[in-house]
C-alpha cells in the first residue's frame, strides 16, 4: 500500500511539494477544503484528489481511507492538526506535517500511547522546522553526550509564505522555553545575544521555536533555548516591539493584520528558493563549562522543507516508521540531514 496524502495541497508549501514529488515519479493524493484549488492543481499534475474540511470528521476519515499516511500541510498547525491527527487514530494512517509551532508537538507527544495503540506514527515537523535544527542538536549530543543546555540560532529566511506569516502572527507575544526539563513561559523576545554563523558574530533574539520541545525529546537536555538573527540596527527597537505585542494580540488587530497578510504575502520565488542558503548554529554545555559548537548550512528553507518532507515521506511508504510520537532525529539520527544535497555540517574544536 504506498497511497498517501497531502492535505492542504494548494497552499504555499503543500504546492511546492506536490510538484517536487510528481516529478520524483511519486504520486499523492491532493487534498484540501479550497475545490477550485484543489481541482486545478490535481488536473494540472494528472493526481486524484478529494475535497474535505477539517471540521467533518466523517469526511476526513472517509479521506483517509486506503492512505499509508497523509502529510498535513494546512497551517497555522495548532488550528488544524488535531482534527487531522485524531483522523489518523481512527483510521490508522499514519500523520506527518511541516508545522514549528510548540504546542503542536506538546500534543502530538500526549497523543504517544493513543498512537502506539494504534500502530501510527505520528511525525510533526518534517520540514525545514524542524529537521535540520533538530539534526543538529542530535549531533551536538553526540558529540557531548551529559551536555545539559542547549541553544540553537538560526538566520531568517529572506522571505516567508502566507501561512508561515500567519503562523509567526498567532504566536507574536509568546515566549518560551526549556528550564530543567520543563517548558516555561517567558517575555516575548526576553534574550538578545549573539551567535557566530560563520563570519562573524551576529545579534539573535529568543524566540519560542519549535526546537524548545522537540530537541529536548530527542536529546533529553534539559534546558533549550532558540534565537533568530536580526539586523544590528533592529536592537534598538526590541523594547518598542515587546510594548506593541499586547495590541497585536488582540482580536481586532489579529483579524486586520491576517487580511493584510492574505493579500499581500505570497512567498520567495523559485530564484530565491534555488539560491537562497539556511543557516544553523548550535551550542551544548555541560555542568563542568565544557561547550561544543556546530554549525549546519542547506538549501532555502522553504526548498529544503520539500527536500526533507519528500525524505520522510519516502522512508515511511518504504516501512522505515514506529508506533508512536517521533522527532526527526529521535527516529531517525543525527545524520537524516547529510543526505540533503547541499547541506554542509561542521563542528568548531
Amino acid at each position: 500500500m504506498s497511497d498517501w496524502i497531502i492535505y492542504g495541497a494548494n497552499g504555499y508549501t503543500g504546492e511546492l511539494i506536490a510538484r517536487a514529488a510528481v516529478a520524483a515519479g511519486m504520486r499523492p493524493r491532493l487534498a484540501g477544503r479550497n475545490a477550485a484549488a484543489i481541482a486545478s492543481l490535481a488536473d494540472e499534475l494528472r493526481l486524484p484528489f478529494t475535497i474535505c474540511r477539517l471540521e467533518d470528521q466523517s469526511g476526513l476519515r472517509a479521506m483517509l481511507q486506503g492512505a499509508q499516511l497523509v502529510l498535513h500541510c494546512a497551517g497555522p498547525f495548532q488550528e488544524t492538526s488535531a482534527p487531522m491527527r485524531e483522523a489518523c487514530l481512527q483510521t490508522g494512517v499514519h500523520y506527518l506535517d511541516i508545522t514549528g509551532e510548540i504546542g503542536v508537538f506538546e500534543a502530538a507527544a500526549r497523543q504517544d500511547s493513543a498512537a502506539r495503540k494504534a500502530g501510527i506514527m505520528m511525525m510533526p515537523g518534517v520540514g525545514f522546522d524542524v529537521v535540520p535544527s533538530d539534526c543538529l542538536a542530535a549531533h551536538l549530543a553526540r558529540r557531548l553526550p551529559d551536555a545539559t543546555t542547549l541553544a540553537l540560532a538560526f538566520r531568517a529566511l529572506g522571505s516567508i509564505s502566507r501561512g508561515t506569516a500567519i503562523t509567526m502572527l498567532t504566536m507574536a507575544g509568546q515566549g518560551c522555553e526549556r528550564c530543567n526539563g520543563r517548558l516555561i513561559t517567558t517575555p516575548p523576545f526576553q534574550e538578545v545575544r549573539s551567535f557566530d554563523f560563520g563570519n562573524g558574530p551576529r545579534p539573535c533574539v529568543s524566540i519560542p521555536w519549535g526546537d524548545v520541545a522537540t530537541a529536548y525529546y530527542t536529546t533529553g537536555i534539559p534546558n533549550i533555548k532558540v534565537y533568530v538573527a536580526i539586523p544590528r540596527q533592529a536592537q534598538t527597537w526590541i523594547g518598542l516591539t515587546r510594548s506593541l505585542l499586547p495590541l497585536i494580540q488582540t482580536r481586532v488587530a489579529q483579524a486586520g493584520l491576517r487580511h493584510l497578510i492574505t493579500r499581500a504575502i505570497v512567498g520567495p520565488d523559485a530564484k530565491m528558493r534555488a539560491t537562497g542558503r539556511s543557516m544553523i548554529v548550535g551550542e551544548a554545555i555541560n555542568e563542568t563549562g565544557e561547550r561544543v559548537v556546530s554549525r549546519l548550512t542547506g538549501p532555502e528553507g522553504y526548498a529544503l522543507t520539500v527536500q526533507t518532507a519528500l525524505l520522510i515521506v519516502k522512508r515511511v511508504l518504504n516501512g522505515s516508521s514506529a508506533p508512536g510520537f517521533h522527532t526527526p532525529a529521535g527516529l531517525y539520527g543525527p545524520d537524516l540531514i547529510c543526505e540533503i544535497p547541499g547541506v554542509i555540517r561542521s563542528d568548531e574544536r
